[in-house]
């Protein structure tokens, strides 16, 4: 059983930043990886990004790319989102998921096990 819990969401103008955490907690946490995907109103929930099995390669999506960086702080088995150059349409509820390690499978929302209970993000143009 892996809990995860998200927090660092608010409002913000365009153009400006925030930095998400997702504190992850479970005797299974080290068979996980982490990923974060947000569900916009009206819309499917959607992958921002995550590692790939060894941890190491990153994975973005492309409206994100370039803006956004995922990193974990492993001591605190903690996961953040850095946001930058925020846009209107980034906003969301930002979820964080965790996928079990032998997945190679990245970012389909099926194959994550685990979510948060999300963390609102608005961007005011």
């Amino acid at each position: 059983q892996v809990q995860l819990v998200e927090s660092g969401g608010g409002l913000v103008q365009a153009g400006g930043s925030l930095r998400l955490s997702c504190a992850a907690s479970g005797r299974t946490f080290s068979t996980y990886i982490m990923g974060w995907f947000r569900q916009a109103p009206g819309k499917e929930r959607e992958f921002v990004a995550t590692w790939g099995w060894n941890g190491i390669r990153t994975y973005y999506a492309d409206s994100v790319q370039g803006r956004f960086t995922i990193s974990r702080d492993n001591a605190k088995n903690t996961v953040y989102l850095q946001m930058n150059s925020l846009k209107p349409e980034d906003t969301a509820v930002y979820y964080c998921g965790a996928r079990p390690i032998v997945n190679s499978r990245v970012y389909f929302e099926s194959d994550y096990d685990y979510w948060g209970q999300g963390t609102q993000v608005t961007v005011s143009s």
